[in-house]
């Protein structure tokens, strides 16, 4: 299976969080908030850990045309990075997508 393919399978879960580390130990601040405003959300997430990757990590750059990590897909599709993702959750938003992704996905 090539890195494309990979992406895209990992994608067909409701909500994936591509990651400099895990949740348990995010291994940059941006992560981190993600994660705890994931957890805040009490979402079920997927994540991957660039840092175990490195092709993954290089090609998801140029498949989602977006340059930096974390990376938050909710249903196939990029929402964003850290500040967007706080963005939508001080706007109540974000707890809607999420619980209507996972609806979805049962």
């Amino acid at each position: 299976m090539d890195v494309i393919e990979r992406i895209k399978d990992q994608l067909s879960n409701p909500v994936v969080l591509y990651m400099k580390g895990s949740p348990d130990f995010p291994q940059c601040g941006f992560s981190g908030q993600t994660v705890q405003v994931l957890q805040a959300c009490k979402a079920k997430f997927m994540y991957v850990n660039i840092f175990e990757d490195q092709e993954l990590r290089e090609e998801l750059k140029s498949y989602s045309n977006w340059p930096t990590y974390p990376q938050l897909y909710i249903s196939g599709e990029l929402v964003g990075g850290c500040d967007i993702i706080i963005d939508l959750y001080n706007k109540g938003e974000l707890e809607t997508m999420l619980t209507t992704a996972n609806s979805a996905a049962e």
